[in-house]
């Protein structure tokens, strides 16, 4: 890495459960990137989706996330919840507070760049780090007519800029595309529902903060 500082993507999600798409999305982000890392921040809840019945465990969703992660430069984490944050603008401030020499930038599909605008302080994430946007099919006409796209205006970078991400200044987005992935999380439940019971009996290691949720 010559010296520099480590580049990770942060990716958040429920990861209910992990699946190939999550990766497949992850690794494109890695080489479009120019990563070291992809971190996947395993949220507790996600407040806009607030009472959600078919939410697995967290200690079943990171242990899910790990296992889809194996043999890749991805690393699961439940930080969140362990630092107590609500807000991915909290959480994104107190990860880079706690990491001060490492580059950050968030990575987010389509589906959730034409609802940003009703994240809490959305603004202030955009503030805090670069975005890059992986095209999710069916979204991409919402994404791109968005309020939150409008807001952005002249500060979207060009995709062959991609690699140069630590030197923009903020706010800064990115729009990146890759061959579609199908597949989801909801499919996945719909097939298995009781997919959470295969790790019900077994701790799990935070692939970043090395604690063991049990």
């Amino acid at each position: 890495m010559n010296g520099r500082p480590v580049r990770i993507g942060l990716m958040g999600g429920s990861f209910n459960p992990a699946h190939r798409g999550h990766r497949a999305i992850s690794l494109f982000a890695i080489e479009a990137l120019g990563l070291d890392e992809v971190w996947w921040l395993v949220s507790p809840g996600n407040p806009l989706k607030a009472g959600s019945s078919d939410m697995a465990p967290l200690k079943a969703r990171l242990a899910s996330a790990r296992a889809m992660a194996r043999r890749s430069r991805i690393r699961a984490t439940a930080i969140e919840s362990q630092l107590g944050t609500r807000y991915t603008v909290d959480t994104l401030a107190r990860v880079r507070k706690r990491y001060p020499k490492r580059d950050f930038i968030w990575i987010m599909g389509a589906d959730n760049l034409a609802n940003f605008h009703q994240w809490y302080l959305w603004r202030n994430i955009a503030r805090q780090m670069p975005i890059a946007v992986i095209a999710r099919p069916g979204y991409d006409g919402n994404a791109i007519s968005a309020p939150a796209m409008a807001w952005f205006g002249h500060r979207v970078r060009p995709r062959d800029q991609a690699i140069d991400w630590t030197r923009w200044s903020m706010p800064a987005l990115v729009l990146l595309r890759f061959r579609p992935d199908p597949r989801s999380a909801t499919a996945v439940r719909r097939s298995y529902p009781d997919w959470f019971l295969d790790h019900a009996d077994r701790p799990v290691r935070d692939a970043v903060t090395r604690k063991l949720l049990s």
